[in-house]
C-alpha cells in the first residue's frame, strides 16, 4: 500500500527508459481466494538510454506474494534480486533477455479499485495510471511499450466470459470445470491501457462496417438484469465511428470492439485496447431509467473512450506529465461529436459552465497547475478538470486560430508522424505548426502557465470620426509556483451590435470594404487597442463570443446592455452569457440587502424568454437556469454563502410568483406526447417544461403540486419522473415529497444506478438535504462503502452540491467531510483524495469559515498513515501561498 510522505516527481528529471519491452506473455489463473498471475517479458536494453548500470528494477504495488524470479528460463536464487514493496530489483542483466515473473494476488480483497480486482463477482481491472503494477512486476510507465498476449483461465461456471486485449485467438476447456481464452493485441501499448474481465455475463452484439469496407464485431457485456440498457450506448459507438472517420479519418484497427459496464469503477471510463471498461452509471440507459442528461452523458462518454483508440492509444503520451495530449485532445474530440449529433450552443454553453464553476476554482486554489504540470506526488491527483477541460479548450484554441482545414492537415500529420509512439504535448503542437505553417511558440505557454488570464475591457467612441476603440489588457494571477506571467496568445472572438439589434461590420481599416460581422482578433501583448472604422453610433460590444478562450472577462456592462444582448445577439452562447451577467448583478445587489426589490427588468427579461417561441428552445431552456451557487460563490471575494443562498432563492422565488402564468402556459405548451426521444427539440421540450414545474413548486403553488404529484405518478420517461421528484423534494409540501421517495424507491430499489440518482436528489436539497439526512441515507440498507458511485452520490453531492448545508455556521458540514475522507482514506484513496477537494478552498472563505475548513483539514492530515494520494491534495492545500 503506497503511504504517506511521497516524493515529489519532476518533468524536468525525465529520461528515457534503460530498458524497454518488445513483448509481455500474460496467463492469468483466477481463483476465489486469489490469482496466479504468469509474467514473461522479452526485454533489451534502450539504445537511446545513456544508462550502463547492469541492474533492472520494475515497478510493483501491493503484490502479495512473488512465488518465482526467472531469467531466460532459469529460476533466479534469492540473492540475484531484491524483492521490496514497490520495487524488484534485478542485480545484473544481459543486453537482451526474457524475464519470467510470477506472482500471486488477491483481487477479491483489492477495495482501491486499481490493478486486478473483483467487483459484482466479476474480475476486471483498472490499469491507468499506475494500476498494472498491482498485477506484476513490470516498468510501469506509458513509454514503455510492447505487444500483449494475455491467455485467462478461469472456472467455466462461474467465468463462462473471459475477455482481455486484441482479438481472441485460442479458447478451450481444461481439467477441473476450468477454460482458458487467449488474446493477442497486435499494437504495441503501454500497460496502462491492459484489461481483462471474467463473469458471467450477458453479451450484445453489433456490427459496423468501416470506409474501408472491414466488419467490426461490436460487443457489449453486461449483467443480465442490464440486458434492455445497452442499445443507447452500442448506437452512440456506432455514430461516434462514422463520425471519426468522416471528420479525422480515423478507421478502427481491431476485429473486435468490446464495452464492459462495472459496478465498482473509480472513473468514469477506460479506453483500454479494444476493451473499454465503464462505470455502468456511464453506458447502461433505457427510457425508464436514465434521465435526458445521462443519455448525452453516456453518448459523450462512449465517443470518447472510443476517440481514444487513436488520440491515447495508437499515440499515446510519453509520460504523465503529458496526461492532457490524450485527455484534453479527446474531449475536444467528443465535445465537437457532441455538438455536432445535438445543440452546438447548448453543448458550448455546457462546456463553459463546468468551465467557470469548476476549473476556474481549480486554477485559484491550492492545487492549480498547469496544462503540463512541472512536477507531481500521486498522478491520480492530477486527473483533473485542468487537464480535461482546460486541455481541451488549449486544443480548441488551436482550431479557432489555424480555422478546420489547418487543423484537419495538423491532425493527419499528427496520427501518420507519431502512430505506434509515446509523444508529448510539444509534439502536438509541432504538428499543428508544420502542417499550417503558423508560429505557435507563444501560445505553447497555455501548457507551461497555471492560472486562468483576466481580461479587462474598456472602450471609447469617437463620434466624429466613426471611430470605436477597444483596449484590451490581459493577466495572469499567481498561482501556487508561479508568479510574473507572461502575456498568452488568446483568440477573442467579437462582435456589435447596432441599435436595432443589427449585426455591424468590423473594420479595422477605414477602406475594409467587406469587413466581416465576427473576427477573431488575437491577443498577444499585455494590452491592445485595436480601432473599428466606419460607425455611425456607439455599438453594443458583443465579447469572447462562443467563449473562444477559457478567460475571464471584464467590462463595465451596463443593465440595460444585457438585457439588450440577451434579447439581440445573434452568437447564442453571448446571448446565454448575458443573462446569466444580469442574474448575477441581480443576485448580488441583493446579497448585503433584506430590503431591495428584485429588478424588473429581469422579471421582463425572463417573460420575454417564455414568450418567444422563434427561439430555439434548447438555448431557452439554458436561459432559464439562474446561475447556480457554485458560480455565484465562484464569483464573490470572501463569499457569504448563506446570503447568497439566501438572496439566490429571493429572486427566483419573484421571478415564479411574477411570471406565474407563463410558467404554466410554458409547462403546457412542452407536454409531450407519443415515443420517448432523445433530439435536442425533445430533450429541450422536457427541460422547459421541469424548469418551468421546479419554478412553480419552489413557491408552493397549488396547481404545480397537483401537475407535479401527476407527472411523478404517469411519467412514461425516469426524466419526467425524476424531473417531478426534484420539484417535490425542493417544496414546501412534505407528505406528497416523502410518498414520491417512498413510492420512487420501492419501484427502483433493485436497480443500483436508479437509486444513486435517488440518492442523490435527497443529499443535495437545500431543503432536505443537511446533514442529518445524509447521516440517514449512509445507514440506508442500499449505501455501500465499497461502491465509489454510492459515495459520490451521497457524501460527494452533499458536499459539492447542498453548498448552504456543506457551509452550516456550526462548521459541522466540514467536519463531517473529514471524518469520512479520513475513513475512505484506508480502503480507496483515489475516491478520498476527490472526496476531500471542497475542503481545500478554505483561504477563499471569510476568516470564521475558512478556519473551520483549515481545522477540518488539519485533522486529515494528522491521520496515521495517510496515503499518497490524499497527503499531497492536503499538505499542498495547507502549504503557504
Amino acid at each position: 500500500m503506497r503511504t504517506s510522505q511521497p516524493q515529489t516527481i519532476f518533468l524536468k528529471d525525465y529520461r528515457v527508459p534503460a530498458f524497454l519491452v518488445d513483448h509481455v506473455d500474460l496467463r492469468f489463473e483466477l481463483f476465489e481466494d486469489g490469482a496466479r498471475v504468469h509474467c514473461t517479458l522479452a526485454m533489451r536494453r534502450n539504445p537511446d538510454s545513456d544508462s550502463s548500470d547492469k541492474s533492472l528494477e520494475l515497478d510493483g504495488d501491493s503484490l502479495t506474494t512473488l512465488e518465482s524470479v526467472s531469467l531466460d528460463g532459469k529460476p533466479l536464487e534469492g540473492s540475484a534480486y531484491e524483492d521490496r514493496d514497490d520495487k524488484l530489483t534485478l542485480h545484473e542483466v544481459p543486453d537482451q533477455f526474457n524475464l519470467g515473473i510470477v506472482t500471486w494476488i488477491e483481487p477479491q480483497n483489492n477495495t482501491r479499485l486499481e490493478g486486478l480486482y473483483k467487483s459484482s463477482g466479476m474480475f476486471c481491472t483498472q490499469c491507468e495510471a499506475e494500476g498494472f503494477r498491482c498485477i506484476t512486476y513490470f516498468p510501469d510507465r506509458p513509454d514503455v511499450m510492447a505487444r500483449f498476449r494475455t491467455r485467462v483461465e478461469a472456472d467455466k461456471t462461474r467465468y463462462p466470459i473471459l475477455l482481455s486485449n486484441g482479438n481472441d485467438v485460442e479458447k478451450g476447456d481444461l481439467a477441473d470445470g476450468r477454460h482458458f481464452v487467449t488474446w493477442e493485441d497486435p499494437f504495441p501499448k503501454p500497460c496502462y491501457l491492459f484489461a481483462l474481465v471474467a463473469g458471467d455475463l450477458l453479451e450484445k452484439r453489433d456490427t459496423f462496417k468501416t470506409m474501408s469496407g472491414r466488419d467490426i464485431d461490436l460487443r457489449m457485456y453486461v449483467e443480465p438484469r442490464n440486458a434492455e440498457k445497452c442499445d443507447h450506448a452500442m448506437d452512440s459507438l456506432k455514430r461516434a465511428m462514422r463520425w471519426d472517420e468522416e471528420v479525422y479519418g480515423r478507421e478502427y484497427d481491431l476485429d473486435i470492439f468490446m464495452i464492459v459496464a462495472v459496478d465498482d469503477f473509480n472513473m468514469g471510463a477506460m479506453e483500454n485496447k479494444g476493451l473499454n471498461i465503464f462505470n455502468s452509471s456511464c453506458v447502461l440507459a433505457s427510457q425508464e431509467t436514465a434521465t435526458d442528461m445521462a443519455f448525452q452523458r453516456i453518448e459523450s462518454i462512449v465517443a470518447h473512450e472510443y476517440f481514444h483508440n487513436w488520440s491515447g492509444n495508437r499515440v499515446t503520451c510519453r509520460d504523465w506529465f503529458q496526461l492532457s495530449l490524450k485527455e484534453g485532445f479527446t474531449v475536444f474530440r467528443d465535445s465537437c461529436f457532441s455538438a455536432d449529433v445535438g445543440s452546438p450552443t447548448v453543448k458550448r454553453i455546457e462546456d463553459a459552465t463546468m468551465l467557470r464553476t469548476a476549473q476556474f476554482a481549480e486554477d485559484a486554489g491550492p492545487m492549480a497547475h498547469p496544462v503540463r504540470p512541472e512536477s507531481y506526488m500521486e498522478i491520480t491527483n492530477f486527473y483533473t478538470l485542468t487537464i480535461y477541460e482546460k486541455g481541451s479548450e488549449v486544443v480548441g484554441m488551436i482550431h479557432t486560430l489555424l480555422g478546420p482545414d489547418l487543423f484537419r492537415k495538423g491532425s493527419d500529420l499528427y496520427f501518420e508522424r507519431h502512430d505506434g509512439q509515446a509523444v508529448t504535448t510539444d509534439d502536438f503542437v509541432r504538428a499543428m505548426e508544420d502542417a499550417s505553417g503558423r508560429d505557435l511558440s507563444q501560445f505553447r505557454l497555455w501548457y507551461e502557465q497555471s492560472g486562468t488570464p483576466e481580461l479587462t475591457v474598456r472602450d471609447e467612441f469617437d463620434d466624429a470620426a466613426g471611430i470605436y476603440r477597444l483596449t484590451i489588457k490581459q493577466s495572469i494571477p499567481d498561482t501556487p509556483g508561479q508568479t510574473d506571467k507572461k502575456p498568452q496568445h488568446i483568440p477573442f472572438a467579437i462582435g456589435f451590435l447596432g441599435a436595432e439589434g443589427e449585426s455591424l461590420p468590423l473594420k479595422l481599416a477605414a477602406d475594409d470594404a467587406d469587413a466581416p460581422t465576427d473576427r477573431v482578433l488575437e491577443l498577444t501583448d499585455a494590452s491592445h487597442t485595436f480601432e473599428f472604422h466606419g460607425l455611425s453610433e456607439r455599438p453594443v460590444p458583443s465579447l469572447l463570443r462562443g467563449f473562444s478562450a477559457p478567460v475571464r472577462v471584464f467590462y463595465p456592462w451596463t443593465r440595460e446592455q444585457l438585457t439588450f444582448l440577451m434579447s439581440h445577439d445573434s452568437d447564442g452562447f453571448n446571448r446565454w452569457d448575458a443573462g446569466q451577467r444580469l442574474a448575477v448583478d441581480v443576485i448580488n445587489s441583493l446579497v448585503s440587502s433584506t430590503d431591495g426589490n428584485v429588478d424588473a427588468g429581469l422579471v421582463e427579461a425572463y417573460r420575454s424568454l417564455l414568450a418567444d417561441s422563434s427561439l430555439d428552445q434548447a438555448l431557452v431552456a439554458k436561459m432559464l437556469q439562474l446561475p447556480s451557487e457554485a458560480y455565484l460563490i465562484e464569483l464573490a471575494d470572501q463569499p457569504n454563502v448563506p446570503a447568497i443562498h439566501r438572496a439566490r432563492e429571493r429572486v427566483l422565488a419573484h421571478l415564479a410568483r411574477s411570471l406565474r402564468d407563463e410558467l404554466l402556459a410554458c409547462y403546457h405548451r412542452n407536454t409531450l406526447r407519443g415515443h420517448y426521444e432523445v433530439t435536442p427539440e425533445a430533450v429541450a421540450r422536457r427541460s422547459l417544461r421541469n424548469t418551468a414545474l421546479a419554478w412553480l413548486l419552489h413557491i408552493d403553488d397549488e396547481e404545480g403540486r397537483t401537475l407535479a404529484t401527476s407527472q411523478f405518478n404517469e411519467a412514461d420517461n425516469m426524466t419526467d419522473r425524476m424531473g417531478a421528484l426534484r420539484a417535490l423534494v425542493n417544496s414546501g409540501y412534505e407528505k406528497e415529497q416523502e410518498q414520491a421517495l417512498a413510492d420512487f424507491y420501492q419501484q427502483w430499489k433493485d436497480d443500483p444506478q436508479v437509486v444513486e440518482q435517488w440518492f442523490a436528489v435527497q443529499s443535495g436539497s437545500t431543503r432536505t438535504g443537511g446533514l442529518r439526512k445524509v447521516h440517514e441515507l449512509m445507514e440506508h440498507p442500499a449505501f455501500d462503502w465499497k461502491n465509489p458511485n454510492k459515495i459520490r452520490s451521497v457524501i460527494g453531492v452533499f458536499a459539492g452540491q447542498n453548498l448552504p448545508a456543506f457551509h452550516a455556521e456550526d462548521g459541522a458540514g466540514y467536519q463531517f467531510l473529514a471524518e469520512q475522507v479520513r475513513k475512505l482514506d484506508d480502503s480507496n484513496p483515489q475516491i478520498a483524495a476527490r472526496l476531500v477537494s471542497p475542503l481545500t478552498r478554505w483561504r477563499k472563505f471569510a476568516p470564521v469559515h475558512g478556519e473551520q475548513m483549515k481545522s477540518a483539514l488539519e485533522t486529515v492530515r494528522d491521520k496515521s498513515g495517510l496515503s499518497r494520494d490524499v497527503y499531497e491534495v492536503v499538505h499542498k492545500s495547507l502549504a503557504g501561498q
